[in-house]
């Protein structure tokens, strides 16, 4: 099993609250609901920041990073084999094409 890790950052005209509310309810759906097994995905996860006091405890001594993520999307695919299998195919990068789009 592998992972692909997209690093997301919320256009600028959304807060981080509108932009969390739709990546987590409105971005899914974007493509045919046949886009994960199409694509191959086992598992899709999405990763939310620490909005509070402890991001900076977790942070820490580190300075000069760049402006935190808005979050993490996980998809978990069964192996880079099946990576360039399911994803080479021409209804895959349509899929892939929509939900870019949609970002």
């Amino acid at each position: 099993m592998i992972k692909i890790c997209y690093l997301m950052r919320r256009q600028p005209h959304l807060t981080l609250e509108e932009f969390q509310s739709y990546w987590s309810e409105k971005h899914p759906q974007a493509a045919p609901a046949d886009a994960f097994d199409t694509l191959g995905v086992k598992r899709y996860i999405q990763i939310l920041p620490i909005e509070s006091s402890g991001r900076d405890l977790v942070i820490g001594p580190r300075s000069g990073l760049e402006d935190p993520y808005d979050g993490i999307a996980e998809l978990w695919v069964e192996s880079e084999e099946a990576l360039e299998r399911d994803w080479s195919t021409e209804k895959a990068q349509e899929y892939v094409g929509i939900f870019f789009q949609d970002e």
